[in-house]
């Protein structure tokens, strides 16, 4: 299955993801921080935005919501245990429910941790997943509202779907998450082999995301927890790390 996927850099180090299926012209924007960049690529791609897809309520995932959909009357769709805090959304949607763009479906997967109703969208034809702040190359999201229990639990979730699944995630992270990799494992070859090339990558100004589930497999000390105790224990060492 055919999708276009653009990646637009915003703030210091989100990414907004377009997401164009050409059979029926439809995009839809996922996690959209800002509107003027997202307007503006669509434009240059002669992209018509349909919808917006949020993975959660943080304002750098939903700021451009409001904006975005009064330049293209776009439909917009989030977690429904977060509707209070998107008051843009037009539909509500949890794990088990799925949304369509054009041809294309998307599953809804719930992924809580990092906001208690944050949802991942999963496109099994196109072996795509968009995640935000859930899952990251190397690196997984801040507790901010769930428990390691959960994290962990989504973790074994995500990893068991196909491992050339390709990850979207939200941020430029992998830098100075692989770097605690390292740190947690530092007789794994496949991390520091990982680093190079993300090192290279970023000294060239390369992105380094989307990701695939096999690498985090091989390289992602929170997908590797072999329980949710050592999980919490990474992610605390994690917000600790310099």
């Amino acid at each position: 299955m055919t999708l276009e996927i653009a990646r637009i850099p915003v703030l210091s180090d989100n990414y907004v993801w377009l997401v164009h299926e050409p059979v029926s012209g439809e995009t839809a924007v996922v996690d959209p921080a800002v509107a003027e960049p997202v307007l503006a690529e669509a434009e240059k791609r002669g992209w018509a935005i349909t919808q917006i897809w949020n993975t959660h309520w943080h304002p750098d995932h939903t700021g451009g919501n409001a904006d975005i959909q009064a330049a293209t009357g776009c439909q917009i769709t989030g977690p429904a245990a977060e509707a209070e805090r998107i008051p843009t959304l037009d539909r509500k949607v949890a794990g088990g429910d799925t949304v369509t763009l054009g041809t294309v479906r998307a599953e809804i997967i719930d992924v809580p941790a990092h906001t208690a109703g944050h949802i991942a969208f999963h496109l099994p034809n196109a072996k795509v997943i968009f995640v935000g702040d859930t899952l990251f190359a190397m690196g997984c999201g801040r507790l901010f509202e769930g428990t390691a229990e959960q994290m962990f639990a989504n973790m074994q979730k995500l990893a068991k779907l196909p491992a050339d699944t390709c990850v979207y995630c939200a941020h430029e992270y992998t830098l100075s998450n692989g770097r605690y990799a390292l740190a947690a494992e530092p007789d794994n070859a496949a991390i520091a082999a990982r680093m190079a090339h993300v090192e290279a990558a970023r000294a060239r100004g390369e992105p380094t995301v989307p990701t695939t589930i096999g690498e985090e497999q091989e390289t992602n000390p929170f997908m590797r927890a072999k329980s949710a105790a050592e999980l919490a224990e990474r992610r605390a060492a994690k917000d600790n790390f310099r």
